[in-house]
């Protein structure tokens, strides 16, 4: 059972206000992509786009002299530290369940690489699968932050895309029931 939909937390002020500084096309995209990977690799679709959609809310605008410096973001950036808490915050306050609300922001957490020493990750089906959805979205020089889309377009991307996961619930239970 879906505790909150994309549409809700996208009509949060929350997401309003972080989703859309770090690019609200790149996190419907990503939402999307999401969906289908999760599909691929037998994920829960509800989750997969949850933490896809939030993936980047934790992001700060990295500035020097007033214009946006990515090497200063590279070198810097901790926003899948600070969106993993920011997320999981959101989700519960919006009635999530507590475990996963957890998931989700594990899987935002390790969504990147970018913030940890040179190693390797092993990653849990459904991070990687949030892993992928931004990957799939990504633009050189981080141009894919500022891609645009209506507020209209994106709530009505993000019903639809609901109603596909309550579609892919409903048909996920009745193949477990039988």
């Amino acid at each position: 059972m879906r505790h909150v939909t994309l549409v809700q937390l996208f009509d949060h002020p929350i997401t309003q206000k972080y989703v859309k500084r770090s690019g609200m096309a790149h996190a419907v995209a990503c939402a999307y992509h999401a969906y289908h990977l999760a599909i691929e690799h037998g994920v829960d679709p509800d989750r997969a786009t949850k933490a896809a959609f939030l993936h980047d809310i934790g992001h700060y605008t990295w500035y020097r002299d007033g214009k946006w410096d990515y090497n200063l973001y590279k070198e810097n950036d901790i926003h899948a530290i600070k969106g993993s808490e920011r997320a999981h915050k959101l989700l519960i306050r919006l009635g999530e369940h507590p475990r996963t609300a957890k998931e989700i922001a594990l899987a935002i957490l390790l969504h990147t690489d970018s913030y940890l020493p040179n190693g390797y990750l092993e990653l849990n089906p459904l991070q990687h699968v949030v892993a992928l959805a931004d990957e799939a979205d990504e633009e050189p020089g981080g141009e894919h932050h500022y891609r645009t889309i209506s507020d209209r377009r994106a709530r009505r991307m993000l019903s639809l895309l609901d109603k596909k996961i309550e579609s892919q619930s409903k048909e996920d239970y009745i193949e477990r029931s039988m």
